[in-house]
């Protein structure tokens, strides 16, 4: 396998990556620090104000730099290789590969700095993130997870008495001052929270070899993407054949005689097959990558309730990312656990 220096990895005798721990809990600290809430924003500026150097040895970090930290497949003990390649060998120019040759994705191909369960929570949560538009102040693994049952507005983190000895963090509704009508949304607090979730998730624990089957089931039934596939296919060569089409048409426009309203009918006509088709392949691809998604985050939850103990006792915020979908509060201040699998406690 090529090397490339990556944050936490050196060349090992073997010529294969060889974690570096003072560099590797660096990584891991950016990790957990998404986890508990942060954005790559914020990550990037704590980086820098505690004073650790970014990988190229300076004082500022990169946003781009944490996120490609928080993706790349290194981190989980993987490699895909061929993500880019040489042009012109006599230059060495390279160029990200788009598909000119193979990629090869390799498991379990060098030691792991990040547990893959929890590598695959972090590109879960930042699709989810992505769909939120989650704002980039947020600090807490409770952001966009709380949810106002009437106006189905997101919590959001609010301080009393600031300058006081009576200072007080508490979560309310982000809507409610914004209407003509004051919200009657009730506040909690975060500690609150965790105890209830520790308390929903040890109920769903009575019932484990049951939620994991009706995962199973749940991922065999919503997460098939065969169908999609063959589909794809077609369409790739529909759009091949259409192409193909098009390129004949105009050498033959520019090498004969042809009436010009019946070639420009004729080329209209492929290219709105075209444009057709390719609509179509993006509409599937992101149905795909949905239910791809969706596999991931179910995998992860049967993974956590297989080895979760029989029951837990405080709050951990990877099981908390990967177990709960959003927690509703009721009007009478009830909270409603909503988790990935669909269950409702």
């Amino acid at each position: 396998m090529p090397y490339k220096r990556f944050l936490g990895y050196e060349k090992g005798e073997d010529g294969l990556p060889k974690i570096v721990e003072t560099e590797a809990e660096v990584v891991r600290m950016i990790y957990r620090l998404f986890i508990e809430g942060k954005t790559p924003s914020s990550i990037a500026k704590y980086l820098a104000d505690i004073g650790i150097p970014s990988p190229g040895g300076k004082k500022k970090w990169q946003v781009a730099t944490v996120e490609s930290i928080l993706t790349n497949e290194k981190y989980k003990g993987d490699a895909l290789l061929q993500k880019s390649f040489t042009v012109d060998f006599l230059s060495k120019k390279n160029k990200d590969n788009e598909g000119e040759v193979p990629q090869y994705y390799v498991q379990n191909s060098h030691p792991a700095i990040i547990d893959p369960d929890e590598f695959d929570a972090v590109l879960i949560e930042i699709e989810r993130r992505k769909k939120l538009g989650r704002p980039s102040a947020c600090q807490s693994p409770l952001s966009t997870k709380l949810v106002w049952g009437e106006c189905g507005g997101y919590y959001g983190s609010k301080v009393w008495g600031s300058n006081t000895k009576y200072r007080k963090v508490i979560w309310r509704c982000n809507e409610k001052y914004k209407g003509e009508n004051k919200c009657s949304t009730p506040h909690v607090t975060e500690e609150d929270v965790k105890q209830k979730f520790i308390a929903a998730f040890n109920s769903l624990l009575m019932y484990r070899e049951e939620l994991i089957a009706n995962c199973r089931l749940a991922k065999n039934m919503l997460c098939d993407c065969s169908a999609i596939d063959t589909e794809l296919n077609e369409l790739h060569r529909e759009i091949e054949v259409v192409a193909e089409l098009s390129r004949k048409a105009i050498y033959e426009n520019a090498h004969t005689a042809i009436r010009q309203d019946e070639w420009i009918e004729r080329n209209n006509g492929y290219i709105e097959r075209h444009r057709k088709a390719t609509e179509r392949v993006n509409d599937l691809e992101a149905l795909k990558k949905e239910r791809q998604n969706k596999n991931q985050t179910l995998e992860g939850f049967i993974h956590k309730l297989e080895s979760s103990k029989c029951t837990i006792d405080e709050f951990d915020e990877r099981l908390w990312m990967v177990a709960v979908d959003k927690v509703t509060i009721m009007p009478d201040g009830k909270l409603v656990f909503c988790f990935k699998d669909g269950t409702v406690i």
